[in-house]
């Protein structure tokens, strides 16, 4: 005989569990004294039966939210140089500590782990809302964590994000300024080194690079969807530079590929900006130190971060805020664009 999920209570879970009241209580409450295998039995018991703790209740009694979750699809060596992901967590953690909040920061190895993951920290009563990054095409994440009532916050162009309130940059935009700029020096061939053709956000820059270049008539735009570790970056300008045509400047996902790929062009005997203009994307004290400095696409990750916690915050206290973009990054010239050769 099934129950009515809003008649349903803590002894029906216990007993579908097979558990005791006081096991249910310390698995949602994340707290010592229930194995492994018992806390994943008493969250199954939970679902079959439709019953989440009140924590979306008390978060609308305006009783403060202590924790926000934040899943990362990256691997930890890889977030750990990504001058990104590092200041987009300051600025999180800057409205966070307003509240005297903490964040809960997990690494997943993709979307299905990550799903289950804010499943686990909502009905554990372990967050009071999440911030989701990196968004796909057909993201599963939009639907199910729509469903489940998690108070969220999609970091994505709202085309990638379904129905949950997003923040995002305008990043078609700030693709077009970049290549406009380099055309307007007099480069033809430009090529683009994009992050994991997965990514919506890739997806999106890739569009806009194609479109930009044939739009300007310019030569057959070169993309190479690839990582965003150094290594990689370093590999995918190898093989544009070693192309018969090869081209004269270079448009980057992140600053880290960019610095790989100045350092290829060393390599090969090439100068920056003398044979190869270079233009890294998420502007970052990296992009200063380098020589010469690189031009990049400039915008607050800092006040990005704050902005998309701020937003958090207004979705869990039930003001229903507007999807928004915050501003567009902007192409700051340095020393590594010039003249094409």
């Amino acid at each position: 005989m099934s129950v009515s999920p809003s008649r349903v209570t803590i002894r029906e879970v216990a007993l579908r569990a097979g558990v005791s009241k006081g096991a249910v209580s310390l698995a949602f409450n994340a707290k010592p004294g229930v194995s492994p295998a018992t806390r994943d039995r008493i969250f199954e018991a939970a679902r079959e039966l439709g019953w989440t703790p009140n924590t979306r209740a008390r978060s609308l009694a305006g009783i403060r939210v202590d924790t926000v979750g934040l899943a990362i699809c990256r691997p930890a060596r890889l977030l750990g140089l990504e001058p990104f992901y590092m200041e987009f967590i300051s600025g999180i953690e800057s409205v966070l500590s307003e509240r005297s909040c903490s964040l809960l920061l997990r690494l997943v190895r993709d979307l299905d782990e990550e799903v289950g993951l804010h499943r686990q920290w909502w009905q554990g009563r372990q967050v009071g809302g999440s911030i989701l990054v990196d968004f796909q095409a057909d993201d599963p994440r939009t639907g199910t964590l729509e469903a489940l009532g998690l108070p969220v916050v999609a970091v994505g162009h709202p085309s990638l994000t379904g129905g949950l309130t997003s923040v995002w940059t305008d990043d078609a935009t700030a693709v077009t300024e970049a290549v406009r700029y380099l055309a307007a020096l007099g480069h033809r061939r430009i090529a683009r080194v994009g992050g994991p053709s997965g990514l919506g956000h890739s997806l999106i820059r890739a569009e806009a690079f194609e479109t930009t270049m044939r739009g300007l008539g310019l030569e057959s735009a070169s993309q190479v969807a690839t990582g965003f570790a150094g290594e990689e970056g370093a590999r995918a300008t190898r093989s544009l530079l070693l192309a018969p045509e090869r081209p004269t400047a270079i448009v980057y996902d992140n600053d880290i590929m960019a610095v790989a790929g100045a350092a290829v062009a060393q390599e090969l005997g090439l100068k920056v900006p003398g044979d190869l203009s270079l233009v890294a994307w998420d502007d970052s004290q990296l992009c200063r130190l380098t020589h010469p400095p690189l031009s990049a696409m400039s915008h607050d990750v800092h006040g990005f971060g704050a902005e998309v916690a701020r937003t958090l915050f207004a979705v869990i206290d039930g003001q229903a805020p507007a999807s928004h973009q915050v501003p567009t990054p902007t192409l700051t010239p340095r020393g590594s664009t010039g003249p094409p050769p």
